[in-house]
């Protein structure tokens, strides 16, 4: 692509690596036009650059908000070099072909992550001209290199000096590149404005945070892209302090158990012990040495290359239990470690691959759920911490106040088990979890199996009703003595009767926790 007589548009909030390719342009032959910051910054650096409203014949105006927005710009953009009535309509009215646009966009991503931030900053980091310019250059790659991400800059000017200017397979890669960053964008913008409601259209765009080896299978691609607005505490957001590199798998086992460690208060130190995206052992402690060790006895055999999140800060005790030998875990997360804790768990048997994650905070954020089917996907709101919990008590017995512990916990956990859902506990500590199951009895069967003599004098949480009373008296007889569940069966009475038959009490919350 011949460079004579065309110009180069730079116009980029983010400086990054701008200098070395605006001089790599100059020497190609191209012309410098530029806006603002970036035409001060490059004339700084010695180059001479023509600004925007010198070439328009028109000012910049409304603080910057109208400069690029003018047909000698995006008929510059636009015109199709091959087609003699574009060029004819060109010639006429005095543009000039503009065959390169550097343009990255207001921070507006960034903008929203800021604490405080009040709305009309937020609207001030909505670019309108940055858009519109990449939109138009990346429609005509054909003839105009576009370049949205200083990442490219590099194969850029090594095109740039090879040949004087970019190959079409360039340019069309380039082009695909800015209508995904503007999707993207507006995406967030989108989503900032609609204020929680499901309108008729749906935006969902994100920034790749890393590719992945493979995806659930080795046969499998996948990537890592995080939601603009993201919470700051999120998976997403999480620092990465070192190990092997995060699987889709560790990503999806992760996010499970930092969203069941999320539901309990800072102060009071839980764990979480996650494998194949459900709990086998949760609990919480005095210290957070108690709750891991209580998580980790809740299924030891289980807990063999797992996932464990925690609420509080890893110290030199807690990091040490983790260590010890015997135990392997693929991934620990938690709002941050000490020294002494870095330096226990990198000095596990499996420290070397260890990956260790640092929020800096508790929460896993209140945006909506997005979940692909064939064909669509599928929104809905998180299924959110409940507060105080209203409890009904249906049985002739009341539970005891020991047994309303562990009930409210047990509850916590089974949101966070795959329906059909049942979780046993004793106290703050669960002892057995069926999870997955079709038939809710046979949950009941596995989590009974699972806790073996632990069952016995134990509570059990349900994430949905009993459809018949035999999961029920299965939980009598292993020794179960206290259910929680939503009720709302038409079988409700059934059950109740077999639970007061059994000397056990009940309560019903009214609300189901389905997890498919």
């Amino acid at each position: 692509m011949d460079s004579a007589g065309a110009w180069a548009l730079i116009s980029v909030s983010d400086k990054t690596g701008i200098e070395d390719l605006a001089k790599a342009l100059a020497a190609a032959g191209y012309g410098l036009l530029s806006t603002g910051g970036t035409a001060a910054l490059l004339r700084e650096k010695g180059l001479e650059v023509r600004d925007v409203s010198d070439y328009t014949g028109f000012p910049e105006m409304m603080d910057g908000r109208v400069k690029t927005l003018h047909p000698k710009v995006h008929g510059g953009l636009l015109g199709r070099r091959d087609l003699e009535s574009h060029m004819g309509a060109m010639r006429e009215h005095g543009i000039a072909p503009i065959d390169f646009v550097v343009v990255n966009l207001y921070p507006f991503e960034e903008t929203v992550r800021r604490e405080a931030v009040s709305p009309e900053e937020v609207i001030e980091q909505i670019d309108i001209g940055g858009p519109s310019m990449l939109r138009s250059a990346a429609k005509n790659f054909a003839s105009v290199t576009v370049v949205c991400d200083p990442d490219d800059y590099g194969r850029v000017e090594a095109e740039l000096k090879e040949r004087g200017g970019t190959s079409v397979e360039l340019r069309r890669e380039l082009a695909q590149k800015v209508f995904a960053r503007t999707a993207s964008y507006d995406a967030a913008i989108a989503s900032w404005m609609e204020g929680g409601e499901f309108g008729p259209f749906q935006a969902m765009g994100g920034t790749r945070k890393q590719e992945l080896r493979y995806g659930e299978n080795p046969h499998q691609r996948a990537a890592f892209y995080e939601l603009a607005g993201a919470a700051p505490s999120s998976l997403a957001r999480a620092r990465f302090l070192g190990g092997k590199e995060l699987s889709y798998n560790n990503i999806l086992d992760l996010d499970a158990a930092w969203r069941l460690c999320s539901e309990f208060e800072e102060g009071q130190p839980a764990c979480a012990v996650i494998k194949h995206g459900n709990p086998c052992g949760t609990a919480l402690g005095a210290t957070g040495t108690e709750a891991y060790q209580k998580a980790l006895a809740g299924d030891p055999l289980s807990a063999f290359g797992s996932i464990v999140a925690c609420n509080f800060e890893v110290d030199g005790e807690a990091g040490a239990a983790m260590a010890r030998p015997g135990n392997f875990i693929e991934v620990v997360i938690a709002p941050s470690y000490t020294e002494e804790a870095l330096s226990a768990l990198r000095g596990a048997r499996f420290g070397k691959n260890l990956r260790i994650l640092e929020t800096g905070g508790l929460g896993a954020g209140t945006a909506p759920e997005f979940r692909s089917v064939s064909g669509g996907f599928l929104v809905q709101d998180r299924d959110l911490p409940e507060g105080d919990l209203e409890l009904r008590v249906v049985t002739e017995r009341q539970p005891s106040e020991e047994e309303l512990e562990a009930l409210r916990f047990a509850w916590i956990v089974c949101k966070h088990v795959r329906s059909n859902a049942i979780v046993l506990a004793q106290g703050t500590q669960t002892v057995g979890v069926g999870a997955g199951q079709m038939s809710r009895v046979d949950s009941v069967e596995l989590s009974v199996k699972k806790a073996g003599e632990r069952a016995r004098g134990a509570v059990l949480a349900s994430d949905a009703f009993f459809p018949f009373p035999d999961g029920v008296l299965a939980a009598a007889e292993a020794g179960v003595t206290a259910l929680i569940q939503p009720g709302g069966s038409r079988r409700d009475q059934e059950v109740i009767d077999a639970a007061n038959e059994k000397g056990m009490a009940m309560v019903f919350t009214g609300r189901r926790h389905f997890r498919h």
